[in-house]
């Protein structure tokens, strides 16, 4: 007990020191901490600077909070819509034509084959649609995504069974939360809390943003870019969509998609060179470029309609043949507009439309107030510990207040390593810890004490204390472990937040309360040699 090597003094102090360290960025503002990297000379390695900082929670620095719902309405027709072609695709295959087209239904579609024989041959095709539901975590459920039910008289319907319709409302919701973190991200603002709420709804917490309304229109859009080919009439396979060119009347478009955004590698807000009007620059990856190129050399003379949700934002006519895989976007945007534009499409398309049920803003002052409080909070357990402990230990104690505020620096510093949120609830963990860490402190203390009366030397009975009082500390700190992982995984925002400031502050006890706290005792022994203990 006694007997420190150096090795593992260095270590120890070293693991203190890199810790503390990483806690630094976190009491300066960004602005501090990036003139202070611009400082440095060009030859320092910057990647030793440590430059993460604790980010402060939606209820500290105040900010938005919306709540989107997947609109089961549109995700409807949408999965109608791409059942048709689906259907139409399986019926080009079988050789087969429908008695009057392919008809819409609100989850599905139906149509009429009146020939027996081709009704048969069409059938297998169409059964093959059909496929087993599978969930992300149960696997294959046995149920099936479509229903087909024939009628005698030649009358076809698939619809999408509950089954099929949920799986998809799930898969939409996990894939509108990657699609909504990337607009956040992209819109430059930082540590987002974006998580599920529900079967169907999507809670999306910025902090530090006191513009909702741009939050909620970037999130509520759903950025589905398609070009098409104006049609010449509004008869045959043509949709009638509002133009911008013409004032919101409506223009014929062919449905067959040409390209789409899906292929997009980027986009980027700019300058037309001739009129000078903000534009938006995109580029297609290597299938897109195909497909593109393919369309306006076979469409030379035409007017291509570049169709955002629905919606005719240009019509240019195709000079000559775009094969380089680049062209532009320009619908009298604003500079605004162009920007937002360019973040949507780099980000993606929504799988479905998200509406906002619900949106709350929290305003800064009621932040500074919650940190002050914090703060306040923090520094009289503080002081209150400190006080009690060195009172009743005397310079032991001294040494298990060094324990605490090395301690206290390790949580902070890990927070700012891993760039986790802070949260009334997580000021709440901290000045939790305070208390926790100098009861392992107390455990330690008082089995010395006993061991000293029972008439051992002093290096027995600090090394008694130390062993004999570190189960103890392990089976305390591994139940409040248990409940706290809980807690983690079961909770969700504030609880989560207390959740990992207590996890953190458990880890850091085994290093600050057993293994400094014996450090600085061994070495007090060792230079003193005192014949009685202070305790």
């Amino acid at each position: 007990m006694l007997r420190i090597s150096t090795t593992k003094a260095v270590a120890t102090l070293a693991v203190i020191l890199i810790g503390l360290t990483l806690a630094v960025p976190s009491f300066f503002t960004a602005d501090q901490r990036k003139n202070f990297t611009a400082s440095l000379p060009s030859w320092f390695p910057t990647w030793i600077v440590p430059t993460r900082a604790i980010v402060l929670g939606l209820d500290l620095q105040g900010g938005s909070q919306i709540v989107l719902e997947v609109d089961r309405n549109d995700l409807g027709r949408t999965m109608a819509q791409g059942l048709r072609d689906d259907v139409r695709q399986a019926l080009r295959e079988a050789g087969v034509q429908a008695d009057g087209g392919i008809q819409l239904q609100p989850r599905g579609v139906q149509l009429r084959i009146s020939d027996a024989a081709n009704r048969a041959k069409a059938l297998p095709k169409l059964q093959a649609l059909s496929q087993p539901v599978t969930d992300a975590t149960l696997g294959q459920t046995g149920a099936r995504t479509l229903d087909l039910r024939e009628e005698p008289n030649g009358l076809i319907q698939l619809t999408y069974t509950d089954a099929g319709f949920n799986a998809r409302v799930r898969r939409a919701v996990t894939q509108a939360i990657e699609v909504v973190r990337r607009r956040v991200d992209l819109g430059g603002t930082t540590e987002p809390s974006i998580q599920q709420q529900g079967a169907d709804r999507i809670l999306v917490q910025v902090p530090g943003l006191q513009d909702p309304a741009r939050l909620e229109e970037q999130l509520g859009k759903t950025a589905k870019l398609e070009f098409r080919m104006l049609a010449d009439s509004p008869a045959g396979d043509v949709d009638m969509l509002p133009s911008k060119d013409a004032n919101g009347q409506k223009v014929p478009v062919e449905r067959r998609v040409m390209a789409d955004g899906a292929d997009l590698t980027d986009a980027q807000p700019g300058f037309d060179q001739k009129s000078n009007e903000p534009i938006v620059n995109f580029k297609f990856n290597l299938r897109g470029a195909q497909k593109f190129g393919q369309a306006t050399s076979e469409n030379v003379g035409r007017a291509m309609a570049i169709v955002l949700d629905n919606e005719v934002v240009s019509a240019p006519r195709i000079l000559q043949p775009i094969t380089g895989g680049q062209g532009q976007i320009s619908g009298r945007f604003t500079v605004q507009q162009a920007n937002d534009l360019s973040v949507l499409l780099r980000a993606g398309a929504l799988p479905a439309k998200l509406t906002v049920i619900e949106r709350r803003t929290v305003g800064p002052g009621l932040g500074r107030d919650s940190i002050e409080a914090g703060k306040n909070a923090t520094l009289v357990a503080t002081v209150l510990v400190v006080v009690l402990m060195f009172a009743a230990y005397g310079v032991f104690g001294l040494f298990a207040n060094i324990a605490l505020l090395v301690h206290v620096g390790l949580i902070l510093g890990l927070m700012s390593v891993l760039e986790a949120t802070m949260t009334l609830p997580g000021i709440a963990g901290i000045v939790l810890t305070i208390g926790t860490a100098v009861d392992s402190n107390v455990l330690i203390y008082e089995r010395v004490r006993e061991e000293v009366r029972a008439g051992r030397s002093i290096p027995s009975a600090l090394q008694a204390g130390f062993d004999r009082a570190f189960a103890t500390i392990v089976d305390s700190n591994s139940t409040m472990a248990i409940a706290a992982v809980i807690l983690f995984f079961l909770g969700s925002g504030p609880v989560r937040g207390f959740a990992v400031v207590f996890i953190l502050g458990i880890l850091t006890t085994v290093i600050t309360a057993v293994t400094l706290t014996r450090m600085m005792i061994a070495l007090w022994y060792q230079r003193l040699r005192p014949k009685t203990l202070p305790i």
